[in-house]
């Protein structure tokens, strides 16, 4: 009784019975007034048509000492099925012409004075019952003589009700059938795709995404929850795949410095190396391992970091063209060794609010990328321009360049290409931290003809219209 297949039909069933129920007050409420309304009108219209005939018999009787009319009572009372009652002088001989005779205090004689009809109800003593009954004063010159009393039992009422009764009854009955009939349709098209959500529910938290979902036919709220679902089954499934490859790799460029470490260390704790010399490479070697560790395990907590929302960030206003010359200069003594002409081009300056050591960070690690692609005697050129609202700082290199089906996967952490050294984590952490400081991070790259990467930062502020160009050329 708790499930939804059963709560859905019982509500709806519920509901259409309190809406038959008062619908049937109501109606039995207007159907019982307009009987009896009906059935006033109609007794009023007999007694009004039978007053006449008796008062004309009456003032026959009076002026020409007539006998008893000839439509007697009984006769009358079968044809209009309603009795007749006679209150008032006894003028008609013959026992009333077979009018029946009613306690004169029922009548208010100045209703009828004044020429109305009384409507009126009694109890007959010998049966009784009650009846609904009009009182037609009867006239002779003016003068009120009596009174023609035209009455109907209520109980005749009570069986045109008890028929209407029946008749709600059956029709109430029939269209809780259908209504439940519906609703267990309904009930059973709306908690099945629920159900299987719910199945499905406890197969993703058991770590199964590979699980059978409702199809979404319709643009309802069960279609839209069966969508919603999948997309977030699919997006669980890519984060933990994501997150294994995160932790193999991980594990993996751990793995190699210090395996590296370990067996100098082992090496020079068991005297395998003889010389002072050879003492002082594996020595160098271990510290350019731990350096390499150090760097790999900073980058990692800065992703982790960026990618929970948990890193900080300070606000200060920074000088864009003194951050691409800082930037520019920390790279130029390893662009000379490699012959590589490094050059950079300031068209525009601004001065923003934002993170500058977070930002010169995202602009080395792009310069350290092109660096690393760049071939010995090639090109790299770090830029600072205005577009629209955004200062944008772009770094182009001479490199191989990344074909279109890779693009997607630069900023993915250790992605690498061709086994290229480093740790991988460089363009993931400054797409990050673009994102964090507001602004963006795109790729414009074309395989065998270089590549071009644009941080874009908006909010510029105290804009300096100062066109610059000072290339740093190294031979």
């Amino acid at each position: 009784m708790r499930s939804l297949r059963f709560r859905l039909p019982a509500l709806f069933l519920v509901a259409v019975l309190v809406a038959a129920i008062v619908t049937a007050v109501v109606a039995t409420r207007l159907f019982q007034d307009y009987t009896k309304e009906r059935t006033l009108n109609e007794l009023r219209r007999q007694a009004g048509g039978l007053a006449q005939l008796y008062a004309e018999q009456a003032r026959q009787i009076i002026e020409q000492g007539q006998s008893a009319p000839s439509f007697a009572g009984p006769r009358l009372e079968r044809a209009m099925g309603a009795r007749l009652y006679y209150v008032g002088v006894p003028i008609f001989p013959g026992q009333l012409s077979g009018l029946r005779s009613l306690d004169a205090t029922l009548i208010d004689w100045a209703v009828l004075e004044s020429g109305r009809k009384q409507t009126f109800e009694f109890v007959e003593p010998d049966a009784s019952r009650t009846f609904l009954a009009v009182a037609h004063p009867l006239r002779l010159d003016g003068e009120t003589f009596g009174a023609l009393v035209v009455a109907k039992p209520r109980a005749q009422l009570s069986a045109r009700f008890l028929g209407l009764l029946k008749r709600t009854s059956l029709a109430l009955l029939g269209g809780l059938l259908a209504a439940g009939i519906l609703g267990w349709w309904l009930s059973r098209r709306v908690t099945k795709p629920v159900l299987k959500l719910s199945r499905a529910a406890k197969e993703v938290a058991g770590r199964n995404y590979d699980v059978e979902l409702p199809e979404a036919h319709s643009d309802n709220e069960i279609g839209e929850l069966a969508s919603s679902f999948r997309e977030m089954t699919e997006r669980l499934a890519e984060s933990e795949q994501r997150e294994r490859n995160f932790l193999m790799t991980v594990s993996h460029e751990l793995r190699t410095p210090l395996t590296a470490i370990r067996g100098h260390v082992d090496a020079l704790r068991e005297g395998l190396v003889d010389g002072a010399d050879a003492r002082s490479a594996s020595l160098d070697v271990v510290g350019a391992e731990a350096e390499r560790l150090s760097r790999l395990v900073g980058d990692v907590l800065d992703l982790a970091k960026l990618e929970a929302d948990r890193f900080s960030l300070r606000t200060e206003e920074v000088e864009l063209s003194r951050l691409v010359e800082q930037a520019h200069a920390s790279f130029t003594e390893e662009a000379r060794r490699r012959q590589i002409k490094f050059e950079y081009l300031v068209e525009q300056d601004a001065v923003v609010r934002t993170d500058g050591d977070r930002l010169l960070q995202i602009v080395a690690n792009l310069v350290a990328n092109a660096l690393q692609w760049t071939p010995d005697g090639g090109h790299v050129l770090l830029q600072l321009s205005r577009e629209r609202s955004a200062m944008t700082v772009t770094v182009v290199d001479s490199g191989p360049g990344i074909s279109a089906e890779l693009r997607g996967d630069v900023f993915r952490p250790f992605f690498s290409m061709n086994g290229g050294s480093g740790t991988g984590l460089g363009l993931a952490i400054a797409h990050e931290l673009a994102h964090a400081l507001g602004g963006t991070l795109s790729l414009e790259s074309e395989r065998g003809k270089g590549s071009s990467f644009v941080l874009r930062l908006p909010h510029a502020r105290r804009a300096r219209l100062r066109r610059r160009a000072e290339p740093a050329s190294v031979a």
